[in-house]
Order: structure tokens, then C-alpha cells, then sequence
């Protein structure tokens, strides 16, 4: 695995920002963005090959990471969908990049999904690599079905007012996810035949 060095530095918006940069400086611009809990290193392979097909390569450290650094101590610590878009932007604006191709995963894809959505004209392609992921905040909290929530229940069923809505919404649902899930047969016709009594219709308080 290539180790991405020499690093540079420059000032972009409320941080000093790292980045290594590969390939002719003519080239079309690619930035490629890392995600949680990663570095620059998840891309040691493919920044040599896209420098080698004539691109202009830079993998900048997120807010955060290595020698990324905020310019003031004051400025207050994000890590929101909006702070992540505006680094990028500015570190585009700080190289004077105009246009580019922005891929990314995690972190990194969610700061190039918002470029893309809010300054198109500063996107040539987007690679998102965990699809199109910017979060819609102000619907964030209402409950999808169950079969849907299942994917996410570690952060919201178990943890958030986002799981008691759901309850709430779909009781009968999610107690027949559940019980398909730990029958051991997988059977959603038969009751079990010992254990708790089933849920109530109308929730009265947030247990099991």
C-alpha cells in the first residue's frame, strides 16, 4: 500500500486543512474524501491510479483527522452534514478549483453529496459510495416501517424518541418483525407458546 506523502497545507474556511495531492496539476481535478474512523490511506490505492490516468488528485484529511487543524480554538466542533459540505467547498475555493469530480464514502461522500446538491455547478460526476446520503434533518426523527427501521434499530429503536414514535405507529407490525426474527421456525402465523403476553395496542410507556 502506497504511502500518501508529501502532505500540504493550506488555510480553507475555519480550518488549516492536510491533503495530499497526486498527478499532472493540469489534470482534471478528483477529490476524494474519507470517512469514519478512517484517513486518507483508504484511498492509497486508487489516488496512484487515477494520477496515473491524468487526473489531479487530492484526498484532504477531514475536520478531525491527522494534521487537519481548526484555525481558531474557538470555532465550535461539528461534525454536521452542512460543516462537512462547507469544508469541502472552501477547500476547493482555497486551490481554486472550479469544477471537479467528488467521491467519498461515509463522512466523505455525505461532504460531497451536499456540494453537489447546493453548488452542482461545482460538481463535474459524484461517486458516493454509501449511495446518496445526505440526511434530511427535519424529517430524521419520524419512523419508517419496521422492516425498514430494522437496518438502523442499534441507533434509533433502542436509543431515540424516533424508536417510541415508531411503537407507536406500527405496534402490531413490529411485533410480528420481531417474532419472525426470533421464531425458530420464522413462522408469523403462530403465536409463541410461552413467554410474555403480547404487546398492548396502545402504548402506555416506553418498555417491552
Amino acid at each position: 500500500m502506497a504511502d500518501l506523502q508529501p502532505l500540504h497545507r493550506i488555510a480553507a474556511g475555519v480550518l488549516d486543512i492536510a491533503w495530499h495531492e497526486a498527478g499532472p496539476s493540469d489534470g482534471p481535478p478528483v477529490f476524494l474524501m474519507h470517512g469514519f474512523p478512517y484517513d486518507i490511506h483508504a484511498y492509497a490505492e486508487v489516488a496512484p491510479l487515477l494520477a496515473s490516468a491524468g487526473c489531479r488528485v487530492i484526498v484532504p484529511y477531514l475536520r478531525g483527522y491527522g494534521p487537519t487543524r481548526f484555525l481558531d480554538e474557538g470555532t465550535p466542533r461539528s461534525g454536521e452534514q452542512a460543516a462537512l459540505g462547507a469544508d469541502l467547498l472552501a477547500l476547493m475555493n482555497a486551490l481554486r478549483v472550479p469544477r471537479a469530480v467528488l467521491a467519498g464514502y461515509d463522512w466523505g461522500g455525505r461532504a460531497a453529496c451536499v456540494v453537489a446538491a447546493l453548488w452542482p455547478e461545482r460538481c463535474a460526476g459524484l461517486v458516493s459510495l454509501n449511495s446518496y446520503n445526505i440526511q434530511n434533518i427535519a424529517r430524521a426523527m419520524e419512523p419508517d416501517t419496521p422492516a425498514n427501521e430494522l437496518r438502523l434499530w442499534y441507533q434509533y429503536y433502542f436509543h431515540s424518541e424516533r424508536g417510541r414514535a415508531g411503537v407507536a405507529k406500527d405496534r402490531q407490525a413490529l411485533t410480528r418483525l420481531l417474532w419472525q426474527l426470533w421464531s425458530p421456525t420464522g413462522d408469523s402465523t403462530r403465536r409463541p407458546s410461552r413467554g410474555p403476553p403480547p404487546l398492548s395496542t396502545t402504548p402506555t410507556s416506553w418498555t417491552w
